[in-house]
């Protein structure tokens, strides 16, 4: 094949790749304006269910009976009640706890930080420390009855 025609078919590949290239650049442009036609009108009918949902809470504010927020205020107050009786017997529980542990362990032992057993119980309570020979030996003890 003589250099001229490797040259012409080279010339004519460029020019095939070239208005490929150009083709594609023209689809993409497409694509991407049609995608921001979809992602306006996606924007749009957002903005319009968030109006729809204010205007929903705005009604229901509107409409809802002055009795019914007094119930719930009634029930809150009740269920604050109830968690302050829980702490206190949660209290009561862990100083009958330490004076069964001093009477059946005798007089006073070491104390130790306890980890709170539940989100009621208070974190500065504490413990009488565990002898570790206790723990190879178990030496068990009876509970006084009340």
């Amino acid at each position: 094949m003589p250099k001229k025609e490797r040259k012409e078919a080279k010339k004519d590949r460029n020019e095939e790749i070239v208005k490929i290239l150009i083709e594609n650049s023209v689809s993409l442009q497409k694509v991407m304006t049609n995608t921001s036609i979809k992602l306006d009108a996606l924007s749009n009918n957002i903005s319009g269910l968030l109006r729809l949902f204010e205007m929903s809470a705005r009604s229901f504010m509107d409409k809802m009976p002055i009795q019914d927020l007094e119930k719930d205020k009634e029930f809150l107050n009740k269920l604050n009640m109830l968690i302050d009786q829980n702490k206190t017997i949660a209290k009561g529980l862990t100083l009958m706890e330490e004076k069964i542990r001093e009477r059946v362990y005798g007089g006073e032992e070491e104390k130790v930080p306890m980890m709170p057993s539940s989100p009621m119980m208070p974190s500065n309570q504490m413990m009488p420390a565990r002898n570790p020979q206790a723990f190879e030996k178990p030496e068990f003890k009876k509970l006084p009855r009340f």
